[in-house]
């Protein structure tokens, strides 16, 4: 009587722990998701943001057409194949940026180049609407770089790192500096 009911014991140890161990993988399966969705959303707001910042730049590229014309064409084509692009990656978002600053770049030497294009109001508005949504676009930066870290955290994590590895759930990356000038500090103070 003494060996059944230890093993009868056993047995329902083993259930108690099978099943405890099944709602935590289903628990940690569910979390990877859940980390995964919030880096994809990320990503997407990003190319949402990066695409209203190129329709912004469409619009100034389009208000300095009277002035510029053929700069201002070029820019407009430019402008029309880099908008719309998808963004899978951090090193999407990375070449987004720098298509944008050579872009960017060039407009303002348009910009420079025709005092009277200073004075317009659509340049003017379309430039503070330019400003908006680099700020967006880089508060979306910093959103998906901490939904990568809280991913990444869990993915390394002990126990929840089996998990991850066992669904293949794999390390986010991060969006790095868009400007290597920007990685050293300028000397503000000489």
């Amino acid at each position: 009587m003494t060996i059944t009911m230890l093993i009868l014991l056993l047995v329902a140890l083993l259930v108690i722990v099978g099943v405890a161990v099944f709602f935590w993988f289903v628990s940690t399966q569910r979390e990877l998701v859940n980390l995964d969705e919030k880096c994809r959303n990320a990503l997407s707001q990003i190319e949402v943001q990066m695409n209203s910042r190129w329709d912004a730049l469409l619009a100034v590229a389009k208000a300095a057409t009277t002035y510029a014309k053929h700069e201002s064409e070029t820019l407009i084509k430019t402008i029309e194949g880099r908008r719309g692009m998808e963004v899978r990656s951090a090193a999407d978002v990375n070449l987004q940026q720098s298509a944008f600053a050579e872009v960017l770049s060039k407009l303002m030497a348009v910009h420079e180049a025709y005092p009277d294009l200073k004075a317009s109001g659509l340049f003017k508005e379309a430039m503070d609407n330019i400003k908006k949504f680099e700020d967006n676009v880089r508060m979306s930066r910093m959103i998906y770089n901490d939904s990568a870290t809280r991913m990444n955290r869990f993915v390394r994590q002990w126990p929840s790192s089996f998990v991850a590895n066992y669904l293949h759930f794999g390390l986010k990356d991060y969006l790095k500096i868009d400007d290597e000038k920007k990685r050293d500090m300028p000397g503000l103070f000489t």
